[in-house]
């Protein structure tokens, strides 16, 4: 059940639950970490043991799949996830709108699990870049 804000409260910031130890998410969240928002965004590393998890979600949960808890609470996952975040930041609302069409964002998830597969490979290879050379 969502309740009301108390009066003067405000809402809680948009918080996206990333991965930090994935090198392709750390380049992600670092571009998206330097665009202003509209909301406050906050970043939570999922992979640090000392961050606290949302309700009801297992860290492998959170480390498996792009996930965004919005300001009313929900937690998104995937493309849904994406677009949260995506109609937060100037430059990139655009692109929010376009996933809002019909039938857009199913494309999007089915684009993204297939991303999903390959992520490992991925990891590895900007691993790799990242290594002093």
């Amino acid at each position: 059940m969502v309740t009301d804000p108390e009066p003067g409260a405000t809402a809680p910031p948009l918080t996206v639950l990333y991965d930090g130890a994935c090198p392709l998410c750390r380049r992600e969240i670092g571009v998206y970490r330097g665009l202003p928002s509209s909301t406050p965004v906050c970043f939570a590393d999922v992979s640090d043991l000392a961050q606290p998890l949302p309700p009801g979600t297992t860290r492998q949960q959170l480390l498996a799949r792009f996930h965004v808890r919005g300001t009313d609470g929900r937690l998104l996952s995937g493309a849904q996830a994406f677009l949260a975040l995506w109609a937060e930041l100037p430059g990139w609302r655009w692109l929010a709108r376009i996933g809002r069409l019909p039938g857009a964002a199913w494309a999007m998830e089915r684009v993204y699990r297939l991303f999903l597969r390959v992520r490992p490979a991925l990891q590895r290879w900007a691993a790799h870049l990242d290594r002093p050379a």
